[in-house]
């Protein structure tokens, strides 16, 4: 039975909530007070990144939340521009100083890059040594990267893939590689940027189970075990996006939204030299 404390098993042997509140372009006083509540509500992993800029926000609300930091799964992702060896050590430690912690759950490479993102990765893989992080992974790599960028440099299978994720754009062909080599999927932009919560077959099936279009979209997600990202900064939304674990997406439901797929995200941005 699922619920908001439900987590799945990384390669590594560490567990990761299945729910985890997003926190991209989301910022200031509205990132400390939305860690805060999501905290309060019942969340217990926290995803930021260096490149977000918000990380000492997060540590901020993670302290005022009350909640012990050993029961927070927190993420963050070490930016391309850090990627040579000698700014890799540096920016994580600048991480941990601004969010005020001693460790990392998860560190992840967050897009793959240049000639020197293997540097980061063993940068990464000392600090897990060293257990400042513990478990490491990557983010924004499809079959093609982790083919002819990662797996060629490394024998180590990281622990998850951080990727776009929602009906719109199921990726399975992605989710079966990273399933056969033992990698967990994360969504990130599961309501797809709130772009298609208007779509009529979304909404009526969100109608039959008296619940919203992003409810639906969230529980299609984590019902196939797949670690799902939503954010806001409004109180009332991030409750709402933690209640969905009172309805099941039966077979039908699941088949239907899987046919949305439109075959592309919404997220149209890469960094400069993303390969």
């Amino acid at each position: 039975m699922l619920d908001i404390h439900s987590t799945v098993s990384l390669n590594d042997g560490h567990e990761i909530p299945l729910l985890g509140y997003g926190t991209w372009q989301v910022e200031g006083a509205d990132c400390v007070r939305g860690v805060r509540e999501a905290l309060q509500a019942g969340y217990r992993h926290i995803d930021t990144a260096r490149v977000y800029a918000n990380e000492a926000e997060v540590g901020q609300g993670l302290r005022d939340s009350g909640i012990p930091r050993e029961q927070v799964f927190v993420t963050s992702k070490i930016n391309t521009g850090d990627f040579p060896r000698a700014k890799a050590q540096a920016a994580l430690d600048d991480s941990l100083s601004k969010l005020g912690l001693e460790y990392l759950d998860l560190y992840l490479i967050h897009w793959p890059q240049d000639e020197h993102m293997m540097e980061a990765w063993e940068v990464l893989q000392k600090a897990r040594d060293a257990g400042r992080i513990r478990s490491i992974g990557v983010s924004n790599f499809t079959v093609e990267r982790f083919e002819k960028a990662f797996f060629p440099r490394t024998g180590e299978v990281p622990a998850v893939n951080q990727i776009e994720l929602h009906p719109f754009w199921t990726r399975h062909a992605l989710r079966d590689y990273c399933d056969g080599k033992g990698i967990v999927i994360e969504g990130y932009s599961p309501l797809a940027r709130a772009e298609k919560l208007d779509d009529p077959t979304l909404r009526k099936i969100a109608a039959r189970h008296g619940k919203s279009a992003a409810q639906v979209m969230i529980r299609w997600q984590i019902q196939q075990d797949i670690v799902v990202l939503p954010k806001s900064s409004h109180a009332e939304r991030i409750g709402q996006n933690a209640d969905v674990y009172d309805f099941t997406l039966d077979a039908e439901d699941m088949k239907t939204l899987d046919a949305l797929d439109e075959g592309q995200g919404v997220l149209n941005w890469r960094p400069k030299g993303y390969y």
